[in-house]
């Protein structure tokens, strides 16, 4: 008898060792179907901006960021009091022109010739992170500015809400920037780039994730 209850015990050890061993950490948003409604619906919310230089060059590098440096500046005070998506739209609609005007001429400045060329269009994104905010791959709207054959390394940031404006050496996103971002966005979307929350789940023993969940 005490053999069996001995190997009765041992079985249990191993079902629930091997069942430990399976167990997966999971989004608290679950499931790539949910990760992938909650981009698509984020990115309903927010306009992107996309600075593609001419080439990897050292020289056509500094110049693409003299280019995002000046148009960031540019519309920093024009879209600070926009209040939707629709009218941060208008406002950049209206200032195509400008943008690409201030493009040229911060180029021209800085010893380049190149074409510039300002549009929107919706392309993907990889996974970027401003201060403790992380918005997740997928396609976004985007202005876009492309210098010459548009060949180098890329720079980006988000236009709307204004997070081009923030310190990017911050370590943690203004409480305003935050407030304005919680008022723009839903709470499973807010939550989604502000908290990587995981979830230890069991595979096989299922029973024991509700007692994890403290029996929710």
């Amino acid at each position: 008898m005490k053999k069996k209850g001995h190997r009765l015990f041992i079985f249990i050890a191993c079902i629930i060792f091997v069942s430990l061993c399976t167990a997966v950490f999971t989004y608290r948003v679950s499931g790539n179907e949910s990760r992938n409604r909650i981009q698509e619906e984020l990115a309903q919310d927010i306009i992107r901006f996309h600075v593609r230089a001419n080439s990897d060059s050292d020289e056509d590098q500094k110049r693409k960021l003299a280019v995002k440096d000046a148009v960031v500046e540019y519309l920093s005070p024009l879209l600070a009091e926009s209040q939707s998506i629709d009218e941060s739209k208008e406002i950049l609609s209206e200032s195509m022109v400008d943008i690409e005007n201030i493009a040229h001429e911060t180029l021209m400045a800085h010893g380049g010739d190149s074409k510039v060329n300002v549009y929107f269009e919706e392309s993907y994104f990889p996974m970027k992170t401003y201060a403790d905010v992380t918005f997740p791959p997928g396609v976004y709207e985007a202005l876009r500015i492309d210098i010459g054959e548009h060949c180098g390394k890329n720079w980006w940031c988000v236009l709307y809400p204004p997070l081009c404006f923030v310190d990017s050496t911050c370590g943690v996103l203004p409480d305003d920037s935050k407030e304005k971002l919680k008022n723009i966005l839903t709470d499973d979307e807010y939550n989604a780039i502000t908290k990587t929350q995981y979830v230890y789940r069991f595979k096989y023993l299922k029973f024991l994730n509700d007692w994890l969940q403290g029996g929710k």
